[in-house]
């Protein structure tokens, strides 16, 4: 419970101190726990797991505008 704290804790900060662009996601507990863990056990470099994680957010981000649109055009 206390690294779900600390990840809660720490999204909920970083999205009051940092805005995020539009075409990303902010940051998430799942993905500030991916890049916690890319710094203990460094399989690959740090910047490709940087690059790799905005990468994702901003694919996720574009999924949510695209299902929100899909959505608001089948409703009456």
């Amino acid at each position: 419970m206390l690294a779900h704290a600390f990840l809660a804790v720490t999204a909920a900060t970083e999205r009051h101190d940092h805005p995020t662009p539009d075409d990303l996601i902010p940051l998430t507990a799942n993905e500030i726990q991916h890049l916690f863990t890319a710094l203990i056990s460094p399989v690959h470099a740090l910047r490709h797991r940087l690059r790799w994680s905005q990468w994702r957010r901003r694919h996720q981000a574009r999924a949510r505008n695209s299902h929100y649109r899909r959505q608001a055009a089948t409703q009456p």
